[in-house]
């Protein structure tokens, strides 16, 4: 399976660290975010890292070049920064089958496994990885509701008023249906192309998403003081989780709390 990493990112938010670099090189526990990304794409299969650069897209590649690992590496350029969804048309020509998404500034300890296991079932169109978030911070994310099934119903990206504290948390699996989704989206308030928006057209097509409870952590690196905290927990992680065991229990208890 392919594996896609967003990695255009300018990282303003997390500047002084993003001065002379762009937000995927910022370092956490001495290796770029971009490195811990593909060290777990590598570790749940993945055959061909596709990262998408943009601001000082020359700091990227000449780092990592045409393979990592031994994984070979395609890069596409987003030459704008106008939101997720645009950033992943840039991929469409290299994608023929399901593929795995991850957010470059996001660090996961965490049961990713079993939301490629759930793509792999061809059970549903696309899976993604969700947690529950205190409500004063699910404004920062985009907003998921479910059914008593633990599919996805709904998807509204950064609202002021957030309708549950279940958040996606920057990892999914897709079909390729998700890129006629993508061509189909308007700019959002945000002037945005987002990636909500093309999985609320999924949604509306009848499309399945489901919903995998987050086992173990993550952290979205957007401020320093994220990293700070990343950092510590890969110091002393205590968080204990089972790749072989399927989240399915944890997904039906946030279903209930958010139906």
């Amino acid at each position: 399976m392919k594996a896609v990493v967003l990695a255009a990112g300018e990282g303003t938010r997390l500047r002084p660290l993003t001065e002379d670099k762009p937000k995927g090189m910022v370092e956490v526990d001495e290796k770029p975010l971009i490195t811990h990304c593909f060290d777990q794409l590598i570790d749940l299969g993945a055959d061909e890292l596709i990262v998408v650069v943009g601001y000082m897209k020359e700091v990227i590649t000449d780092h990592y070049g045409d393979a990592y690992e031994g994984v070979p590496i395609t890069y596409t350029h987003q030459r704008e920064q106008k939101g997720l969804a645009h950033a992943l048309l840039t991929v469409e020509e290299h994608i023929n089958d399901d593929f795995m998404l991850i957010l470059g500034d996001n660090i996961f300890q965490a049961n990713l496994q079993d939301v490629v296991r759930r793509q792999r079932e061809e059970r549903a169109d696309a899976a993604f990885l969700v947690e529950e978030v205190p409500w004063e911070e699910a404004s920062r994310y985009g907003v998921c509701d479910t059914n008593q099934y633990g599919e996805i119903t709904d998807v509204v990206e950064k609202p002021e008023d957030p309708p549950s504290n279940l958040v996606m948390t920057g990892f999914y699996t897709f079909s390729p249906a998700i890129f006629h989704a993508c061509h189909l989206v308007q700019p959002s308030n945000r002037g945005e192309y987002e990636i909500s928006d093309a999985v609320d057209l999924l949604i509306q097509s009848g499309r399945t998403i489901d919903a995998i409870g987050l086992d173990g952590w993550r952290i979205d690196v957007g401020y320093p003081e994220d990293r700070d905290e990343a950092e510590h927990r890969l110091a002393g992680d205590e968080v204990e989780f089972d790749e072989d065991t399927d989240s399915d229990d944890s997904t039906e208890d946030i279903v209930e709390s958010n139906a």
